[in-house]
């Protein structure tokens, strides 16, 4: 027997993986950018730098999670 396949949907999928997979990807890679950045900063005794660059990665941390949480729960309902 052979199964349809919609292709609208299975494009669908193809560009929200990508779109997701970069997304998590980015903000995650400012996390670790910001957080180093920062220590950095504040080693060499740059206080405004490190907190911008400190901000920079709770900020990227937030989208982070955010994106994890629509993620799981979008899997979930379906």
């Amino acid at each position: 027997m052979l199964a349809a396949v919609n292709v609208g949907d299975l494009l669908e999928v193809v560009w929200v993986s990508l779109l997701a997979g970069v997304g998590v990807t980015l903000t995650f890679s400012l996390v670790v950018l910001g957080s180093g950045r920062s220590a950095e900063a504040r080693r060499t005794g740059r206080d405004a730098a490190a907190i911008c660059y400190a901000t920079l990665a709770g900020l990227a941390f937030l989208a982070f999670a955010v994106g994890l949480v629509v993620g799981v729960n979008i899997m979930l309902s379906k």
